[in-house]
């Protein structure tokens, strides 16, 4: 599998179980063997945490009556707080936090599930949450041992950033100069101009638990799309954020490249267990084998790096239509 590399940031479906509808895929209106062979040389496009380069975080003092320790539970929480300065105060994290200051750092949630006496342990002064964090039970548990609980915005488009960046600084109380500083890090990915506009299906798969989801409007996959100057299809065809994936539709939306997440495209047996989908195998995507895997921590994080993904995502378009 090819890697996408550039200098230039989840979503947990809990309690589904959705067979994919439709009937077996045909290999009619996929490449011949030669074909194959020469395309999948350089197919899928891979974008992972280690090709978007992290920015230096912020490094002046913070005041005296900042968050000490802080755990970082909202999704993309932890990258945040390193780039406002604060990752050796962080003490816990959510697993779609990644950072090197803070990789060594415990995980405390499963999916959105609070492991609420593993954050209790860690003394912690502040816990940052969103709305997907849970149960109520563990956030419950949190206030009731007298640890401080904040809720920051969830992010799903690129003008969400700013008010989560401004919340998370808030809330520890980072310097304003830092929340300056994290907010210009995603200014400026203004849309992106392509030779031709892609039509783009991103697919949400889990398949050990038959989870096999199509993006659209306010899946957060909608508006990384259309940022870096594709069409998202599944929005276009005013789908829910996501629907359950049935091949009729996908083979009628017949999208020219699909986005998935790395952790999901290995679920399903990599591109080629991908391609076996009901209704997948006979859209354009498949026959060129046009896909493009981005590391799971950074798609729908919507934090620091989502402006140079934005860059890695339309340059991966540029890289499939040259093809």
């Amino acid at each position: 599998m090819r890697k996408f590399r550039i200098a230039v940031t989840r979503i947990a479906v809990a309690g589904i179980s959705i067979a994919i509808l439709g009937g077996c895929a045909s290999s009619d209106t996929l490449p011949t063997s030669a074909e194959q062979s020469s395309i999948s040389a350089v197919r899928p496009i891979e974008i992972s945490s280690s090709d978007i380069a992290f920015a230096t975080p912020f490094s002046e003092p913070w005041p005296t009556n900042a968050a000490q320790r802080i755990v970082t539970i909202a999704n993309g929480s932890g990258e945040v707080v390193v780039a406002l300065g604060g990752g050796s105060r962080i003490v816990g994290r959510d697993e779609t936090s990644n950072a090197p200051e803070i990789e060594n750092i415990p995980i405390v949630t499963s999916g959105h599930e609070i492991n609420a006496e593993g954050v209790i342990a860690l003394n912690p002064d502040l816990v940052l949450i969103d709305a997907s964090s849970g149960p109520q039970e563990s956030i419950d548990a949190l206030k009731s041992a007298g640890v401080q609980v904040v809720e920051v915005p969830e992010a799903w488009t690129i003008t969400d950033i700013d008010p989560k960046v401004s919340a998370i600084g808030s809330a520890i109380g980072a310097p304003t100069q830092a929340v300056e500083y994290v907010s210009a890090l995603t200014s400026g990915t203004e849309q992106l101009s392509l030779p031709s506009t892609p039509q783009v299906a991103f697919l949400y798969l889990r398949g050990t638990s038959a989870i096999y989801l199509l993006g659209g409007a306010g899946s957060g996959a909608d508006s990384m799309i259309s940022e870096a100057g594709g069409i998202d299809v599944g929005e276009q065809a005013q789908l829910g954020a996501f629907t359950p994936l049935s091949a009729e539709e996908l083979i009628q939306l017949d999208p020219d490249v699909l986005l998935v997440m790395t952790n999901g495209l290995e679920s399903v047996g990599g591109i080629d267990g991908l391609l076996q989908l009901p209704g997948v195998a006979q859209t354009k995507a498949a026959n060129s084998r046009s896909v493009i895997a981005v590391d799971d921590t950074m798609l729908l994080s919507f934090g620091p790096r989502t402006g140079a993904l934005v860059l890695a995502l339309n340059q991966a378009f540029v890289e499939l239509n040259a093809q």
